[in-house]
């Protein structure tokens, strides 16, 4: 999808910007000579931005306005070394208050509606963002934060809560407890507003069965605003983003080219109105592709499918490539598992071993169950893998997100 000349101005305003305050980027720009893009090809000779270059620029280097007008910051997790702070102007706060109240809307969510929020709140950006972009549509927030599944079933009860926001980790964890008490009928849910992970099909239907609810996908980094940047509506058929704030790309992961509409590769952000830090040509390691179709929706927003991974998700086992949701779509070809597997590797005897965990309930044969899997896996990838079926329940939830693989070959 080609940048429109609307975008192109709005994507110049932020360059002199960058350049003006000498932020990161700004001094890349100025390294490279760009004052200003005036074409599409221009604009694709734009340097890419990566998490790293975030990192570097720690605490404070992607500020791009005058101190004064920052009014808050959050910050992406630092596992792997120096945490990303990203800082909002109060224009930033309200434009992302805009663009979650418009992903309500496009759930069909309401001022009727209470809300209940379980990501955390703080540094991270999600609570705050559901509750900003519910505060905007008018809802009725209820805060809970995340953890603490006793009370957030109370609270569900004894507020009527018609929307959950959560986790796909969560959301099924809660799910499940609800079952097992035996309270569903007491519960008044409608809608889920599900992100942070990706999630499969299999997941979707075992917590939209459970919970009797419709789920939406919601997208977002913390480095672009946070979650609400893009949503789901009510065909399932793609992500709409808000391109009046951002301009998406599909590049590949190998060779950074520009790849056409409807062929899959790597996610590329570029803000259009962001103060704060604003963002050009931001890799975000998300697979996905654009739908150049309409919606049956009748939305004008563009469309991006659902994410299918991360091109850092991916781990080689025997000369194979594998990424998680390979083995997603192959566990939904059997109905009698859970949504639930989990993959160990390792390394033992000079070769590598991968163990699939998968569950199912007690009414089948779990070694044939087993061999089906693995052969299945062997067609289709390439390896056979040791599978292990264990009853529903076996493998962890969690309140958060689901760690999936377990690679402990280099430790």
């Amino acid at each position: 999808m080609e940048i429109t000349k609307e975008q192109l101005a709005l994507v110049n305003d932020r360059i002199r910007a960058m350049r003006k305050v000498g932020s990161f980027y700004g001094k890349r720009l100025e390294d490279y000579g760009i004052e200003c893009v005036e074409t599409t090809e221009d604009f694709k000779k734009l340097p890419f931005s990566e998490k790293k270059d975030l990192r570097d620029a720690y605490p404070l280097g992607l500020m791009s306005v005058p101190e004064e007008e920052i009014v808050r910051i959050h910050s992406s997790s630092g596992t792997t070394g120096k945490p990303v702070i990203v800082p909002y102007t109060k224009k930033d706060v309200e434009d992302w208050a805009i663009q979650f109240a418009r992903c309500y809307a496009m759930a069909g969510i309401t001022k009727r509606d209470r809300i209940q929020i379980t990501p955390g709140y703080g540094l991270w950006t999600a609570g705050i963002g559901f509750q900003a972009g519910c505060e905007r549509l008018g809802a009725m927030a209820v805060p809970m934060g995340p953890g603490n599944t006793d009370k957030q079933i109370q609270m569900m009860i004894d507020m009527k809560s018609t929307v959950l926001c959560a986790t796909s980790s969560y959301a099924l964890l809660l799910a499940e407890e609800i079952e097992k008490r035996g309270v569903r009928e007491k519960i008044h849910l409608q809608k889920g507003i599900i992100g942070s992970e990706r999630w499969g099909a299999k997941m979707r239907e075992a917590i939209e069965e459970k919970l009797r609810i419709k789920t939406y996908d919601i997208y977002g980094l913390t480095e672009v605003y946070g979650p609400g940047i893009g949503i789901t509506c009510d065909e399932q058929a793609g992500i709409h983003y808000w391109d009046d704030y951002i301009y998406l790309e599909i590049i590949d992961p190998v060779t950074g080219e520009n790849l056409p509409d409807g062929e899959w590769g790597e996610i590329v952000i570029t803000t259009l109105k962001k103060e704060g830090a604003p963002l050009i040509r931001f890799r975000t390691h998300d697979l996905s592709r654009i739908l150049p179709a309409p919606c049956a929706c009748g939305q004008s927003y563009p469309r991006i499918d659902t994410i299918e991974g991360r091109t850092d998700d991916m781990v080689k086992i025997k000369g194979v490539n594998l990424f998680p949701s390979q083995i997603e779509e192959i566990l939904h070809t059997f109905p009698e598992v859970s949504s639930e597997y989990q993959i160990h590797i390792s390394h033992l005897d000079g070769k590598d071993t991968m163990r699939l965990y998968v569950e199912t309930n007690g009414h089948v044969d779990f070694l044939a169950l087993a061999q089906r899997i693995a052969e299945c896996v062997k067609s289709r990838i390439g390896f056979t893998p040791l599978v292990k079926v264990v009853e529903i329940g076996v493998l962890p939830r969690s309140e958060k997100k689901t760690k999936r693989v377990i690679d402990t070959r280099y430790e």
